[in-house]
């Protein structure tokens, strides 16, 4: 099997992989045992390499990371659901990520998820600037005020609103649990004891919370509290393909 190339963003953290998003593809790329090398873009290298080397949008005019090139194929692909879909096509004798044609049900379940993170954003996103290098940190807080309208640090909710957007990030949270509580105890993952799309998904966004907020911080310690730890616990059962290469 050739070696895939992976394109991911670095940071200053241990490993330098922090993204959620490139995190789904790092994921699924170690649980389904593909051979691959981590290829590091900084933010405002993405969209020239991605037109240099023909790698598409992820969506209208947007280039962003994760992207991949496969050697053996000649593919050039981006977006990580995309990937994964391709990766299951290319591969199918490995560990399969939508196991019994689960792919619409597991799209929907991320959309779902996704609903429910919309008072995340303001409290996370400010923490990232010092995780990146100057140049990346520089694109990373214009675009991201540009589309917000106001300074990094004046996002980050205060006073009673934190309080008030945190309960609801918690409450989103409880939706998502709900859903899990459905599988009848059978397991950690949504489809019992093995995981799939949804789990790497939600794996991938909370190892973000965990290492750009930090492990000791106090929004770390009450987030992996959360509906008995079940967040925590499922970072904690895909540990093993969190590994970097």
């Amino acid at each position: 099997m050739t070696i895939i190339t992976f394109y991911d963003i670095p940071s200053s953290l241990p490993g330098c992989a922090w993204s959620p998003n490139t995190f789904k593809t790092r994921y699924t790329l170690n649980f389904k045992g593909i051979p691959y090398k981590t290829e590091w873009v900084e933010y405002p290298d993405i969209e020239p390499l991605c037109k240099k080397l023909g790698i598409p949008p992820s969506s209208k005019d947007y280039y962003s990371l994760p992207a991949i090139h496969d050697p053996s194929t000649g593919v050039y692909i981006s977006d990580s659901i995309r990937i994964a879909e391709y990766l299951e096509k290319t591969y199918p004798d490995t560990p399969q990520v939508f196991p019994h044609n689960t792919l619409a049900l597991q799209d929907a379940f991320v959309v779902a998820f996704s609903g429910n993170l919309t008072a995340l954003w303001n409290f996370i996103l400010p923490a990232i600037c010092d995780k990146l290098s100057p140049r990346s940190e520089e694109y990373f807080r214009r675009t991201r005020e540009k589309s917000f309208g106001k300074p990094m640090e004046d996002l980050v909710p205060k006073g009673e609103v934190a309080v008030a957007e945190w309960a609801k990030f918690k409450e989103g949270m409880g939706n998502v649990d709900a859903w899990y509580a459905k599988n009848g105890g059978k397991g950690p993952f949504l489809l019992g004891e093995t995981p799939s799309w949804g789990d790497i998904v939600i794996a991938s966004y909370f190892l973000w919370m965990k290492k750009v907020w930090g492990e000791d911080s106090q929004q770390w310690k009450d987030v992996s509290t959360w509906n008995h730890g079940r967040w925590a616990g499922i970072v904690e059962a895909l540990k093993q393909y969190e590994r970097i290469v």
